[in-house]
């Protein structure tokens, strides 16, 4: 099985990090990443790069496809034709076209959410419908063979739930077992429906 994970300018980091921690693991995989010319990309920070090991020219299929989101970067990257016709010839017979937070955008540039179930980061939540998509506000949504993961940290849910449908759940728990995933967050505010409006505010703003 090979596991193509995709990597542009002004991505966030662990929205693709989390994923590769647990779909590299699965047994028997080939994990490879790509961009759009090979080589390093930098991350929505400005801080940290990131080297994909292939360019969009030396990869025409995949099983797997998982796009991460970001800010300014994932818009640029959903307008780029050339990114959009490869996503579209390399997952033509995936069995898993996945995405985490607003990756999705990209997948709906596309034309692949087009009458399907879909979330993103909840600040993004309302440009789906403009993809044709159906807005779900889970953490995790499986429509057919597109899987897309809710903010950031949710890629590492999707990747567990991805990972027991390719392996099993014995598989799945292993991994997250192997990766110490227990989260015991210090506040219980990860949603907007938890925090107070003071926080949604506030991270509004951090989002701008």
């Amino acid at each position: 099985m090979r596991i193509v994970f995709f990597l542009y300018e002004g991505l966030t980091t662990l929205d693709i990090i989390g994923p590769h921690d647990v779909l590299s693991r699965l047994p028997g995989v080939d994990a490879i990443s790509v961009s759009k010319d090979g080589g390093e990309v930098s991350a929505d920070t400005g801080v940290l790069g990131l080297t994909a090991t292939h360019a969009m020219a030396d990869v025409d299929s995949c099983d797997v496809l998982v796009v991460p989101g970001g800010l300014e970067g994932t818009f640029a990257a959903a307008a780029d034709e050339e990114i959009l016709d490869w996503i579209r010839a390399v997952t033509a017979d995936a069995e898993w076209i996945t995405s985490v937070c607003t990756g999705s955008l990209i997948l709906g540039a596309a034309e692949l959410l087009e009458g399907r179930r879909a979330t993103t980061h909840w600040g993004a939540i309302d440009l789906l419908e403009g993809y044709g998509a159906i807005p779900t506000r889970e953490r995790v949504v499986f429509d057919g063979k597109v899987v897309t993961g809710a903010g950031v940290s949710a890629g590492i849910d999707m990747a567990l739930a991805l990972a027991a449908a390719i392996a099993g759940d014995d598989v799945a728990q292993a991994i997250q077992l192997g990766i110490e995933y227990d989260p015991n967050p210090p506040f219980d505010c990860g949603s907007p429906a938890k925090a107070s409006p003071e926080v949604v505010a506030l991270a509004g703003r951090t989002l701008s």
